[in-house]
């Protein structure tokens, strides 16, 4: 089965050492035992349709393997598949100043992205804390999101084209980074969020825009979720970037990652990062704003930022949780619903959370001005990783049927993966599930795509 791999790629693109399966065949939700059994690294375009027409004779399970920086499970190979990493696919391929756009390979890196358009003088908005390591080719079969969304939208938004090979070898080039293009139904979109599971992203093209002016942040402190809602609708006013909220247990995992201070004397239930454009009469109005939260006693304390280190600073209360927990091998629940719904789901959340896990610490935030809540259910450190895992799984149907209720999503940006696929009908109605199969059949009538994410 494996010999005619040689044919088609060099030696060093084709990996059988189990130490290298492990780490490849996961990703952060560190909750599955990879078992794989190759590792291939294509090259080019060429090699991922040559690997795609290889897997579909043999009948080999193919699983994309990015910065492995997901959290549902997407990237995990557990069934003796292939793992095909997109990392020797990396460049950087054009900047196009009249179309404000940049072209890369799959395998680019979001940071070497962002760092190009900032040298062009120009603004990659998408940002999360994975950036660094993340791929470009899965940030798109993901749609990622992150903290900008408020003001820049998911991922999707920024996709101009796109090069993809389908699960049965044939090469797409979509849309030929066209703003414009009415002409039926749209690929494009189809494939961004698609997991993987109708075909492999190869290369893409983003669009650029021109970066926030003078962009500042405000951390508050706040009693309660029900003070959330008040705070986002007086600084509405201002060009707001980002808009995020994390509790107390959240700012104590950092303070001991990161062995950092706390922003406050005291220490308060609830935080608000508020990130905003501070040109012209902005800042006066967004100090003005503050006066007034602190006089309805909406907020209890607050600190603005004066100067880039600062800005840097306080953010790092809120970009550092995810890292600072993941040590404790948390249960990822990335859930949205209308950000008008955002308090009161937070308190059915919270009396759900407390009844179900008594044992369990969990770490919730969220990019709340989008509706989206992380809720992170952390492993007590004496329980079983697999016992852990039943746990939860056993007892999210709760949370979710709660999540229906509010009209909301299971998943508002990790994506289905694993974890989640369980839970679709949640989220998605039975018409709806069949139509996602009946378009996976399309794509990859074989069932290589990495098989069994979103549904079996």
């Amino acid at each position: 089965m494996f010999e005619p791999l040689k044919k088609i790629l060099n030696p060093d693109q084709i990996v059988f050492d189990s130490n290298e399966l492990k780490i490849y065949g996961q990703d952060w939700t560190k909750l599955f035992d990879p078992k794989a059994s190759v590792l291939l690294f294509p090259k080019t375009t060429e090699d991922v349709r040559n690997i795609v027409l290889w897997a579909n004779e043999f009948k080999v399970g193919l699983v994309p393997s990015g910065g492995r920086t997901g959290l549902s499970g997407g990237a995990v190979a557990l069934n003796n598949e292939a793992i095909i990493s997109f990392e020797k696919m990396n460049k950087i391929l054009n900047f196009n100043e009249d179309d404000l756009s940049i072209t890369c390979e799959a395998g680019a890196i979001t940071k070497d992205v962002q760092n190009l358009a900032k040298d062009k003088g120009y603004f990659f908005p998408v940002e999360f804390s994975a950036t660094g390591s993340s791929q470009i080719g899965g940030n798109i079969a993901t749609n990622a999101g992150g903290i900008n969304v408020i003001r820049f939208g998911m991922f999707r938004n920024w996709v101009t084209s796109l090069e993809v090979v389908t699960g049965e070898g044939e090469v797409l080039h979509i849309n030929k980074g066209l703003e414009k293009n009415n002409t039926g139904y749209d690929f494009k979109n189809l494939f961004v969020g698609s997991e993987g599971t109708l075909g492999f992203i190869t290369k893409a093209t983003l669009k650029l825009t021109k970066p926030p002016k003078d962009p500042q942040v405000f951390l508050l402190a706040c009693e309660s979720p029900d003070h959330i809602l008040p705070i986002l609708k007086a600084f509405r006013p201002l060009t707001l970037n980002a808009f995020e909220v994390f509790s107390d247990l959240g700012l104590s995992y950092v303070m001991k990652h990161a062995h950092s201070k706390a922003p406050f004397a005291e220490r308060y239930p609830v935080y608000v990062v508020v990130d905003f454009e501070s040109v012209d009469t902005h800042q006066d109005l967004a100090l003005q704003i503050f006066e007034d939260l602190l006089t309805n006693g909406m907020i209890t304390d607050g600190v603005l930022s004066q100067n880039q280190t600062q800005y840097k600073d306080l953010w790092s209360y809120r970009e550092n949780i995810s890292e600072s927990i993941s040590s404790e091998k948390p249960y990822k629940n990335d859930v949205s619903v209308k950000t008008s719904k955002i308090p009161e789901f937070i308190k059915a959340s919270e009396a759900y959370i407390k009844k179900e896990f008594t044992n369990c610490e969990v770490v919730w935030f969220g990019h709340i001005g989008d509706g989206n809540l992380h809720i992170n259910i952390l492993k007590p450190k004496d329980m079983d990783k697999e016992d852990f895992k039943k746990m939860c799984a056993e007892k999210s149907p709760t949370l979710f049927a709660q999540i229906l209720e509010f009209e909301g999503s299971i998943s508002a940006e990790h994506g289905v993966g694993l974890i989640k696929k369980d839970y679709l009908h949640y989220s998605r109605s039975r018409e709806e599930i069949i139509l996602l199969k009946k378009i996976k059949k399309i794509f990859d009538p074989n069932g290589i795509m990495n098989p069994g994410k979103i549904f079996d």
